[in-house]
């Protein structure tokens, strides 16, 4: 049998989409495979860095206000619902992700992290804004 922390670090970096992991202040642990393509940061460019990284400019108030409501409260808002929001990429281009969010809690119960599971829907998002625009498809 696989060791379990192996295991799970294999899982994590293997999966299809992206998983990020931060700390109870932010700050960048774990980015996976999927993460990198999607946000076009390597790990080593984005482990150890905030959130900021990844978030838009006009964004990055009211998503440091539900971050630290959930760590303080151990709750999210979205309770694990799929979230569609923007991000940036690594050259500076918007992106469109559905994420989910999950809080990380030790064995007390406390939030010491949150995890995000991020897909790229930027294509679709766009078609949608299009059509709307045009009143039928494109």
């Amino acid at each position: 049998m696989t060791e379990a922390p192996a295991l799970a670090e294999w899982i994590f970096d293997q999966m299809a989409d992206a998983a990020i992991y931060a700390d109870r202040s932010g700050t960048i642990v774990r980015w996976n495979r999927a993460a990198a393509a999607l946000f076009g940061h390597s790990a080593a460019e984005a482990l150890g860095q905030n959130l900021d990284l990844i978030i838009p400019e006009r964004l990055r108030a009211a998503h440091w206000r539900g971050f630290e409501a959930a760590m303080a409260s151990g709750v999210t808002r979205t309770h694990g619902r799929a979230t569609l929001t923007s991000a940036i990429h690594k050259e500076g281009r918007k992106l469109y992700v559905e994420m989910t969010f999950a809080l990380v809690v030790d064995a007390d119960g406390s939030a010491c992290g949150s995890v995000a599971v991020a897909r790229d829907v930027t294509a679709r998002v766009e078609q949608e804004r299009a059509v709307a625009r045009h009143g039928g498809p494109v």
